[in-house]
C-alpha cells in the first residue's frame, strides 16, 4: 500500500506536517505538472444558461450544448435549477467530514475499490506506484436507497443533506441527458434508455495545501470512464482541461456546476463527442474541495455507437460492451494519460 514513512493513511493527517513532499508522491520528470505552461480562463468553456431549456428557448440550448460537446467535451451550466443553499450545504458538510478526527473519518476507510462507500487516498492504493495528492470519500448514490445506510453518520445531518443535494443532481443530469440525446438527432429518451438500470456515484475530493505543488498532481489527466460529470467545486482553482494541446485553467464561477463528456458518450455518440483529458493541481497557500457527480450505465448495460450514427461515411469506432466490462479495466489500469476507449475500439481488420 502507498503509505508514508510515520504510517498515516490518509494524506489529510500528515498534509499539515511535512515540509517537502514526500517521495511517494513525486512524480517522475517527465510526468509533472508545468504550473507556468497553463493557460488563463479568459480561453475557458462555454457557459450556458439553462434558463428555458423547457420553454421559447429549447431548441437554441440544445445546439450550444452540441457545440460545447462537440468541440469542448466541457462547459458550465448557471440556472440549473439547484438552490444556492443546497450548493453550499454540500461544500461545509463536505469540509466539516475531513476536519473530524482522524479516528471518526477512519471509520469509513477502505483500500478495496469495489467498495460501494469508502474513504481513501490518492487513486488506487493498491495498484499505483506513485500516489496523489487528495484524500476522497466515494459513495454510491443510486438507487439511494440502497446505499444511504453505508454513508457516513457523522456530521449528523451528512447523509440527509447528501441525499437531497444527489437527487438533485440526478434531476438536472436527466434534463441535460435528454438535451444531449437530441443533440445529436437521436429520440429524447434514447440514452436514457441506453443506461439500463442507471449508476450514480459521487466523490467528495480533498486537496490539502502542497509544499511543492510543482512535484505532484491532486489528480493526474486522465478522462472520466462514466457517461456524464457533474462537478461542484469550492472558490479554490485546481480544475485544467486540455484544449488544443495547451492545459486551460477552469476558475470557479459561485453556484455553477461544470459538465464534461464521459468515454460512454464519446462511445453512444460514435465519436461526434469526446471526452477529454483534465486534471487537478494543487497549491501550497489553499486546501480545495471539489465533488464530481459520475453519472453512468449500470453494470449490465451494453454500450456502443447509436445505430441511427453509423454509417458507411462514419463506421462504429467502437465494439459493443458492458460497462462493468469497462469500469473494471479503468480501474485496474489507474489513471493512464491514454484513454480506456482504445481498448474498446472495433477491429480494422
Amino acid at each position: 500500500m502507498a503509505t508514508t514513512t510515520n504510517c498515516k493513511l490518509l494524506l489529510s493527517d500528515l498534509a499539515f506536517t511535512v515540509k517537502n513532499v514526500p517521495s511517494n508522491y513525486i512524480r517522475p520528470v517527465f510526468d509533472r505538472p508545468d504550473l507556468t505552461d497553463v493557460q488563463k480562463s479568459d480561453a475557458s468553456i462555454p457557459l450556458i444558461d439553462l434558463q428555458g431549456l423547457h420553454g421559447p428557448r429549447h431548441s437554441d440550448i440544445v445546439k450550444q450544448i452540441g457545440l460545447a460537446c462537440q468541440n469542448d467535451g466541457f462547459f458550465q451550466v448557471k440556472n440549473h435549477r439547484i438552490p444556492d443553499t443546497m450548493i453550499n450545504n454540500m461544500l461545509n458538510i463536505s469540509k466539516t467530514f475531513f476536519k473530524l478526527p482522524e479516528s471518526e473519518r477512519l471509520k469509513s476507510y477502505s483500500d478495496d475499490p469495489s467498495k460501494t462507500t469508502r474513504l481513501s487516498t490518492s487513486f488506487n492504493v493498491k495498484t499505483e506506484k506513485v500516489s496523489n495528492w487528495r484524500d476522497f470519500l466515494r459513495l454510491h448514490c443510486y438507487p439511494l436507497e440502497d446505499y444511504v445506510h453505508e454513508w457516513p453518520s457523522n456530521p449528523p445531518s451528512f447523509r440527509e443533506d447528501v441525499a437531497e443535494y444527489c437527487t438533485n443532481v440526478r434531476g438536472l443530469v436527466l434534463r441535460l441527458v435528454e438535451a444531449i440525446s437530441e443533440s445529436l438527432g437521436l429520440e429524447r429518451g434514447y440514452i436514457d434508455k441506453a443506461l439500463s438500470k442507471h449508476g450514480q456515484h459521487m466523490a467528495l475530493n480533498y486537496y490539502p495545501p502542497c509544499p511543492q505543488p510543482e512535484l505532484t498532481y491532486g489528480l493526474p489527466g486522465h478522462t472520466d470512464p462514466n457517461l456524464i460529470t457533474i462537478l461542484l467545486q469550492d472558490d479554490v482553482p485546481g480544475l485544467q482541461v486540455l484544449r488544443n494541446g495547451k492545459w486551460v485553467a477552469v476558475n470557479p464561477i459561485p453556484n455553477t456546476f461544470i459538465v464534461n463528456i464521459g468515454d460512454q458518450m464519446q462511445v453512444l455518440s460514435n465519436d461526434r463527442y469526446k471526452s477529454v483529458l483534465h486534471r487537478a493541481v494543487v497549491n501550497c497557500d489553499k486546501e480545495r474541495l471539489s465533488i464530481p457527480t459520475f453519472y453512468c450505465p449500470s453494470p449490465d448495460a451494453v454500450i456502443g455507437p447509436a445505430r441511427e450514427l453509423i454509417d458507411e461515411d462514419r463506421p462504429a469506432v467502437y465494439r459493443s460492451f458492458t460497462y462493468a466490462e469497462y469500469y473494471d479495466k479503468f480501474w485496474n489500469r489507474g489513471l493512464a494519460t491514454e484513454c480506456c476507449l482504445d481498448v474498446f475500439k472495433a477491429s480494422t481488420v
